[in-house]
C-alpha cells in the first residue's frame, strides 16, 4: 500500500502490510520522482532517526522484517536493504559522494552557497564520480555508527562491525 496516506510521506512510498516508518520527518530531503523512490517491505521497520536523503533518480529499497534504526541512506542511483537485514543506529549508506575530489571546487561551491539567503543556503555540491548503488545482504548486520561507501556490497549474512568505514565488498 502506499503509505496509507500518512501526513507527510511523499506518494511514492510503498510501505507493505506490517511495515513501519515511524515518522514523516525521514522524508524531509527525500526527492526521488521515481514510480516508487522507497519500498519497505513486509514487516520491516524504520525507526525515527532514519533519513531518506534521496535524489531524483534514485530508489531505495527495504527488505522484508528489515530493521533501521537511526540510519541515513544517501541515494542518487539506488540502495537496497536485503531481507531480515539488521542496521544500527548512526549507520550511513552512501551511494554518492556529492561533493567534488578536488578541495578548492568544493571551498568555491560552499562559499558561493553562504552567498545565497535563508533556506537557498544549502550547498549544490556536485560530485565528479558517478553514484554506483549500494547493496545491503539478506540477514546482514551493520554495527553502529559505520558508513558504507558507494559501489559496495555487504553480503548475506555479513557482519560489519561498529564504526567501521567500508570500502570494498564485504562477502
Amino acid at each position: 500500500t502506499v503509505a496509507d496516506g500518512r501526513a507527510g510521506f511523499p506518494e511514492n512510498v510503498v510501505v507493505e502490510e506490517g511495515g513501519l516508518v515511524e515518522t514523516a520527518g525521514s522524508f524531509d530531503l527525500f526527492r526521488s520522482r521515481e514510480a516508487v523512490g522507497l519500498h519497505v517491505g513486509r514487516g520491516a521497520a524504520v525507526y525515527a532517526g532514519s533519513m531518506f536523503d534521496v535524489g531524483p533518480r534514485a530508489r531505495v529499497r527495504v527488505g522484508a522484517y528489515a530493521m533501521l534504526n537511526g540510519v541515513w541512506v544517501i541515494a542518487d542511483a539506488g540502495v537496497e536493504v536485503g531481507d531480515y537485514a539488521l542496521l544500527s543506529w548512526r549507520v550511513v549508506l552512501m551511494d554518492t559522494y556529492r561533493a567534488p575530489a578536488d578541495p578548492l571546487e568544493r571551498r568555491r561551491l560552499l562559499e558561493e552557497a553562504l552567498r545565497r539567503p535563508g533556506r537557498d543556503r544549502r550547498p549544490v555540491l556536485r560530485g565528479d564520480q558517478p553514484a554506483a548503488p549500494v547493496r545491503i545482504g539478506r540477514a546482514a548486520w551493520i554495527g553502529f555508527d559505520s558508513v558504507i561507501l558507494p559501489g559496495v556490497t555487504v553480503g548475506d549474512g555479513a557482519i560489519v562491525g561498529a564504526r567501521s568505514v567500508v570500502a570494498e565488498d564485504v562477502p
